[in-house]
């Protein structure tokens, strides 16, 4: 029997064209111009000003930016989708989804672990700090995350841009997704997907339980303190950083390590809305409000904006 194979596909969306829906849309895309603007922000603070050689804001610009690429490859589409009624996708324009969303999922996960290493060494081992964390052992580390993020990514959206696609083009998501992709395909992908349900619980849990030993070890530290205002000091520092790592770890288990015979796509696409809209949104929000040197700094960056703006101009 003759099978259509589909290198188009419909993405039937998050939203409907009613007027709640209209409403709720222009909610996620000021929840998209907040992360935007939030992020970018964060991202040319830091990159151009003096903190850019500091371990921990040298990492924070690298999660700004997975933010600002991670909103930019999904609600610009989800946008033009929505007003224009024009729900297409090619299969390459599938593959750029999810190659992109994926890596940077990944690279966020990678960078929230290195990032709780650096608060342990600046609190368990201050005096091996200008050491353990030099500027040749971030960049390191850094890079490290993005090999490991982008190989990651490859490896995923190669299987699934191979696959045979004939039962239906319709993409019950607002954007591509391997879980979504994998519904359409008309080979046998079970092995597949459970091998990608273990490898999402690995790749969560193996750097969750570093993260958890990090903060483990700085708590024991932190209580053997003699000085009161050093115990607030180390729990300042901390505290951001688990906000946006329970956020992270608590929407991405939820969107990935769901077995299949209990996910809908109805709630796929809640998660995929708070995990890669939303949270974007919220960490620079987190770090501005627990981090009084970072308001200081983006004060002092809008400040100097807003005087280089209303200044006459040189003749």
């Amino acid at each position: 029997m003759n099978r259509t194979l589909w290198t188009e596909f419909i993405l039937l969306g998050l939203l409907n064209h009613t007027v709640m829906h209209t409403v709720f849309f222009g909610a996620i895309l000021l929840t998209f111009f907040v992360a935007l603007l939030g992020n970018c922000l964060f991202f040319f603070v830091i990159v151009t000003g003096s903190y850019s050689r500091v371990p921990m804001y040298f990492f924070l610009s690298q999660l700004s930016f997975i933010d600002i690429c991670q909103v930019s490859s999904i609600v610009p589409k989800m946008s033009m989708d929505f007003w224009k009624k024009d729900n297409t996708i090619s299969l390459p324009g599938c593959g750029i989804q999810i190659f992109s969303t994926f890596m940077m999922g990944g690279a966020e996960c990678l960078l929230l672990t290195v990032m709780s290493y650096d608060r342990y060494v600046a609190i368990c081992k201050p005096l091996h700090y200008p050491v353990l964390m030099s500027r040749r052992v971030c960049v390191t580390m850094s890079g490290g995350v993005w090999l490991g993020a982008i190989l990651h990514s490859i490896m995923h959206t190669f299987y699934v841009l191979q696959l045979p696609f004939c039962k239906s083009n319709r993409v019950n998501q607002f954007f591509c997704t391997i879980q979504a992709l994998l519904k359409l395909s008309c080979s046998e992908t079970s092995t597949y997907e459970n091998l990608f349900f273990l490898n999402g619980s690995i790749l969560l849990l193996g750097p969750f339980s570093i993260v958890l030993t990090s903060y483990i070890s700085i708590l024991l530290t932190v209580l053997g303190m003699q000085s009161v205002e050093g115990r607030h000091k180390a729990f300042g520092t901390c505290v951001s950083h688990l906000c946006v790592v329970g956020l992270f770890y608590g929407a991405a288990s939820f969107k990935y390590m769901r077995p299949r015979s209990y996910r809908t796509p109805e709630q796929d696409k809640v998660a995929s809305l708070f995990c890669d809209i939303v949270t974007p949104m919220l960490n620079p929000l987190i770090y501005s409000l627990r981090n009084r040197d970072l308001l200081v700094e983006l004060k002092n960056f809008c400040s100097n904006a807003v005087a280089t703006t209303n200044a006459p101009p040189r003749c």
